[in-house]
């Protein structure tokens, strides 16, 4: 069993001994922490609120119960969203002018892990810094709870998805009527979590027919969550079916998306993003961000419409950052993760959908003549598992020594950039393992040279 405490949250498995485990005790330690960092942040003022949104996981309710009632103790109000999706519950902290938020999500993780994800007052993912002063205060365990005359209340708003909804809608680059117009057939495999509850709102109000495959929240999600070919063979057979344009794929927590094109075959993880940045920068150019880890086609798309990319750490936070730094118009993940500051600095597969949508309905093409517009490339995912006597940092070292006659980029791991290729390795935020990320013009050189790099490494252990 694991339990994983980092800048970005608490996050682990359900069941098992305290502090190896995602339990009730360490739950109510990490939630007390979090809402000390919050009540430092806010000496001078008397508002004291925080949001809480959960996934579908069948350990949610549980989860929810006792950091909500921690929270209470603290002598926080709680806004109580319900079964909402991590971009729903970013917005809603925000809406409710609250000072955080916690959302309860194991994102693509498998069923019996959950976690917690914090949001500062921007609704946005607290910085390295921040995360590591909430770990600070957990690990002293300095807290104050609140007296009877002081506890904070509960209250359940459920009004959250249909205002994220209506945000989306309201996108200038988001053409509604378009949509409507085109009238697309969409099947959406939404794994048995929340994206059955928001997607059909979102589709319903963009004109759009649809399926939905694997609709019910239940938490019991129907394959692996991660929103990998591999995993997708029920949506992909039912593609194939050609009663569809686009196929739709969500993980638990809707912040990845994840496209398949008419004919049943993968449109891309890594091309979300590229192809949803190529229609916001044909209608407003500009700089993008992406992790290192991400396609090189999103550099190709942005100099093509004359702006400049950047690469930033792996990370959520450490993207928007930059972002942020350069007045980037779009930018994201190559796991599927859309970030348009227009809306929020937050991934959103339903800001992704309905900008897609909009480049479709605008084009008049199929999605597979789509991806075919876009620069080829193409991207393996291996990884490492790690034992507890590995000296990763020593290894990614002797990596990058070993590499020293080509381009080195270590702001997160050693990313080795050659001229026709590159490969990524680094240590994973949510899991015991060594990420492996390797790109070329094909999957088969892709795939070599990640194995290279991994055969170097096991020699090394």
């Amino acid at each position: 069993m694991t339990l994983i405490k980092s800048i970005s949250g608490i996050r682990g498995t359900i069941g098992g001994k305290t502090g190896d485990t995602l339990n009730p005790l360490d739950i109510v330690k990490f939630t007390t922490a979090y809402a000390t960092f919050i009540q430092r942040q806010n000496v001078h003022t008397s508002k004291r609120k925080i949001v809480v949104g959960r996934d579908a996981r069948i350990s949610g309710e549980m989860v929810r119960s006792v950091v909500c009632g921690t929270l209470i103790g603290m002598g926080y109000d709680v806004i109580d969203i319900g079964l909402a999706t991590t971009p729903t519950t970013e917005l809603a902290v925000t809406m409710a002018k609250a000072d955080g938020g916690i959302i309860i999500t194991a994102s693509h993780n498998p069923r019996h892990w959950n976690a917690l994800k914090l949001l500062n007052a921007q609704g946005e993912f607290l910085t390295k810094d921040d995360g590591n002063e909430v770990l600070k205060i957990a690990e002293a365990e300095d807290f104050d709870y609140a007296d009877v005359d002081h506890i904070g209340h509960y209250v359940s708003d459920d009004s959250f998805n249909q205002r994220h909804v209506e945000s989306v809608l309201a996108l200038d680059l988001v053409d509604v009527d378009a949509i409507k117009n085109a009238g697309f057939n969409v099947c959406v495999d939404a794994i048995n979590s929340v994206g059955g509850v928001i997607l059909p709102l979102l589709l319903d109000k963009l004109g759009v027919k649809y399926n939905i495959l694997n609709g019910q929240p239940t938490g019991d999600f129907a394959h692996n969550p991660e929103p990998l070919e591999k995993n997708l063979g029920g949506i992909m057979e039912e593609m194939r079916s050609g009663k569809y344009d686009l196929g739709v794929v969500v993980d638990p927590d809707v912040d990845r998306l994840a496209f398949i094109c008419e004919d049943g075959k993968m449109f891309g993880e890594e091309y979300t993003l590229v192809s949803v940045a190529d229609y916001v920068l044909g209608k407003t150019p500009g700089n993008t961000v992406s992790n290192l880890s991400s396609t090189r086609a999103l550099r190709d798309v942005t100099e093509k419409h004359g702006g400049q990319y950047c690469a930033a750490a792996v990370g959520e936070v450490n993207v928007t950052t930059k972002m942020k730094e350069v007045e980037a118009v779009i930018g994201g993940e190559g796991n599927g993760g859309v970030i348009y500051p227009a809306s929020h600095y937050g991934r959103d597969a339903l800001v992704g959908i309905a900008l897609f949508l909009s480049s479709l309905a605008h084009k008049g093409c199929k999605v597979s003549e789509l991806r075919k517009e876009l620069p080829e490339y193409c991207i393996a995912k291996n990884r490492i598992d790690l034992t507890p006597s590995t000296d990763v940092d020593a290894i990614l070292q002797r990596v990058k020594e070993m590499y020293a006659d080509q381009q080195v980029n270590d702001i997160d791991g050693v990313k080795i950039d050659f001229p026709d290729k590159w490969v990524h390795l680094r240590k994973s935020n949510t899991e015991p393992i060594i990420r492996v990320y390797s790109e070329a013009a094909t999957m088969e050189e892709a795939d070599e040279l990640g194995k290279t790099l991994m055969k170097v490494v096991y020699d090394m252990q």
